[in-house]
């Protein structure tokens, strides 16, 4: 296994023996996920993810990600949600949170049509003023408000900088055979990438979505797609006793049962806050349907300690943890002594930074603890690609196995089509008019 699980923050709340009650409905689920058989099952692309890219798929976009970065000093991903969270988590995670300001061989990347602000689209561009850029659209429509308008000025923007040679700058990643994005990209010569049917945004990080950003960033992609076929493989196993996937799923259902209603995923390195933000998505969107679900919310370890702590400690016992840990930093600093001890440091001269972060860890899990918030801690031994790609599969598997326990189709997303409408019908989208004048007498 590349991830260890410990419910010693946990047990005096939710004992071993009160999981194992639960265990015959969360075999039930599994089974229900694996055997495909319930709602959303049109949707399991990702079950298999040595499955989700053909040979000849991957090498080909080993060899567009090469092609963009010979060509680009920066790229640009258009995609919202699951179209750019998965990637960006991902570069932040096995590269580095400042990945465009540090030195590297490799392009940089800025992810852009998650937002309709002017202003952050202005600053991306002048960022990127004096360098070679490439254009990444991702969207199964082409049509979604937030990357189709930021598509749009970036067209202009190539136009304005490559002329006839701007196709050669765009590449599409989109549904396989229909939509506004393929058309187009049809139609002015993009280089496509498809995104399976039968994978939802939110699970799609192990497609093109994700790994052609993710490749131009210099990591191993299929070292990534190793680790998570072996942790489909591992979550599979029917054996609850020995399935650390299972048994997570078990604790956070129990936990919401119990009355925590927030499950608040902690980091205790920068890198993987962006994880965090993809984790928010993936339950998110997956659970929270039929006025059921845990809120997923996430801290910065030991940063929000300063911000949120207190109420973690000693405010409302609405919320529970569910901590990643890393084992090994990548980086080797220690504290080093100082004549006259002039900020009181010298008792821990000699002291790893990385040893300094870990008894942090222990020592939070334990005030949390006596506080009443418990802590479910999850442990990868280092920042390696073939570690996270079996960390994103447990989570995407814990979620499908939680959302089928909880009763509601975790492959589906009927809410957020709500505020897309009324969107569409504000901004005077043909086809919504009656929408339209229904809002504006309310």
């Amino acid at each position: 296994m590349a991830l260890s699980i410990d419910f010693t923050y946990l047990d005096q709340m939710i004992s071993p023996a009160r999981r194992r009650e639960i265990a015959p409905e969360i075999l039930a689920a599994q089974k229900t996920l694996l055997g495909k058989s319930g709602a959303g099952s049109d949707f399991l692309g990702w079950l298999d993810p040595a499955a989700l890219n053909s040979p000849g798929e991957l090498s080909r976009l080993e060899a567009c990600a090469e092609r963009l970065a010979a060509q680009s000093g920066a790229v640009l991903v258009v995609g919202i949600g699951g179209s750019y969270l998965g990637a960006r988590a991902a570069v932040e995670y096995l590269v580095s949170p400042l990945y465009n300001s540090i030195p590297k061989k490799t392009p940089d990347l800025w992810f852009v049509g998650n937002d309709v602000s002017a202003s952050h689209l202005a600053e991306v561009l002048s960022a990127c003023r004096g360098q070679e850029i490439s254009v990444i659209v991702i969207s199964k429509s082409g049509t979604t408000t937030e990357p189709a308008v930021a598509f749009r000025v970036l067209k202009k923007e190539l136009a304005r900088r490559y002329g006839g040679d701007a196709a050669s700058h765009v590449v599409a990643i989109t549904d396989r055979a229909r939509g506004a994005l393929l058309a187009m990209a049809r139609a002015e010569g993009y280089e496509t990438f498809v995104i399976p049917d039968d994978v939802g945004g939110r699970f799609s990080v192990l497609t093109p979505v994700g790994l052609l950003p993710i490749a131009l960033a210099g990591v191993d992609v299929r070292s990534l797609i190793a680790g998570a076929a072996d942790a489909a493989s591992f979550c599979a196993s029917p054996d609850f006793d020995s399935n650390i996937c299972l048994q997570y799923a078990a604790a956070r259902n129990l936990l919401l049962r119990a009355g925590r209603s927030v499950e608040l995923f902690c980091g205790w390195n920068p890198c993987f806050t962006m994880t965090a933000e993809w984790l928010k998505q993936l339950f998110g969107e997956s659970e929270g349907k039929d006025h059921k679900g845990l809120f997923p919310a996430s801290a910065a370890f030991t940063t929000d300690l300063h911000s949120l702590g207190q109420f973690i400690q000693d405010g409302s016992r609405i919320l529970f943890e569910t901590v990643v840990s890393i084992g090994e930093d990548t980086a080797s600093l220690s504290v080093e002594a100082e004549d006259g001890d002039p900020d009181g440091l010298n008792y821990l001269a000699g002291m790893p930074l990385g040893e300094i972060n870990h008894r942090a860890e222990r020592a939070v899990a334990m005030a949390h603890r006596s506080g009443g918030t418990p802590s479910i801690i999850l442990t990868t031994p280092s920042r390696s690609a073939y570690e996270y790609g079996w960390m994103l599969y447990f989570f995407e598997f814990a979620c499908g196995v939680s959302g089928y326990t909880l009763g509601v189709n975790p492959f589906d997303q009927p809410g957020v089509e709500d505020y897309k409408k009324n969107m569409f019908a504000l901004l005077g989208k043909p086809g919504y008019e009656a929408l339209a004048a229904q809002l504006s007498n309310k």
